[in-house]
């Protein structure tokens, strides 16, 4: 199998395969390749790797060139197309009057597709839409859903911590971000700020996660009694980002220890013993309800 880079293209920012041919080609480079959907501008985001055996599904396109100075102007000619293309596209939405929501229109570097991205909650039939613009466009027109958060990464946009979105700048594909992953963190649990633009929860949730489980593997829990170079005490807060804990070694007295310096005092006969308590008293229960069975038979 030739060799082959991944390539970005369109603002939904795709990511195909492409073989590199008789180029070299580095990290950010811009090319003009051959794809499924025609010629197509692009900015290599993976170096070259060797696939023996890709999926049946997936297209492997060709370098075609390294971009030029006219390619780049063809392209700024391309996104003023763009601009006239969604005036066209909105008119005919409203005319048919379609419940979605336009996000991007965007041609093919040829201009021989155009990708007509849009969000809705519900089945669109465009079928007439399509016929129109193709009669009005006079070049193939390709419906394509999105969910939210490709939304955020189309239109872009600045994040609660003042920097732009990570799906924007380099995130290329999104990961199962889930409310377990704020509370394993200490997080607050309120989804009005865990969420980002799109109303999701923010995907740097997901950053961090991994080495608060590895952390809470080896750290003691809160309220845990453990054995310090200060004596014993209670820990009351754990840091992940510092490997420590606060303890609490008497009232008002708490001091900061790292995880390493700490051990956790054995409490399992404390435990034993509770664990049998609630193990008889489930079996008495169970005895008391089976006589009653019987007692109504």
């Amino acid at each position: 199998m030739p060799m082959v880079v991944g390539v970005i293209v369109r603002r939904i920012k795709d990511k195909v395969y492409a073989q590199t041919g008789q180029y070299t080609v580095n990290l950010n480079d811009k090319v003009i390749i051959e794809t499924e959907h025609g010629t197509e501008f692009g900015i290599i985001c993976e170096k070259e790797k060797n696939i023996p055996q890709p999926p049946k599904d997936v297209y492997i396109g060709k370098i075609l060139r390294i971009a030029t100075e006219n390619d780049l102007k063809r392209l700024v000619n391309n996104e003023s197309k763009n601009l006239q293309a969604r005036v066209t596209v909105s008119k005919k939405v409203q005319e048919h009057q379609l419940d979605m929501k336009l996000t991007c229109v965007q041609y093919t570097f040829d201009r021989a597709k155009l990708f007509i991205y849009y969000t809705s909650e519900k089945r669109v039939d465009f079928r007439q839409l399509i016929k129109d613009l193709a009669h009005v466009l006079k070049t193939r027109i390709q419906m394509v859903q999105i969910g939210v958060r490709d939304e955020s990464k189309i239109v872009g946009g600045v994040g609660t911590c003042g920097k732009q979105l990570c799906c924007q700048i380099f995130l290329k594909d999104f990961s199962s971000v889930t409310i377990d992953m704020a509370k394993d963190q200490d997080l607050s649990l309120n989804t009005a700020k865990l969420s980002g633009l799109c109303g999701r929860l923010m995907c740097c949730l997901a950053y961090e996660y991994e080495n608060y489980v590895d952390f809470k593997k080896t750290a003691p829990k809160i309220d845990d009694m453990v054995s310090t170079p200060n004596g014993k005490g209670k820990v009351v807060s754990l840091d992940c980002i510092k490997e420590c804990c606060n303890v609490e070694i008497s009232e008002n007295n708490i001091k900061n220890f790292k995880i390493s310096q700490i051990k956790r005092i054995n409490q399992n006969c404390n435990n034993c013993s509770k664990t049998t308590a609630i193990s008889v008293k489930n079996t008495k229960n169970k005895g008391n309800k089976d006589n009653k069975e019987e007692n109504k038979q």
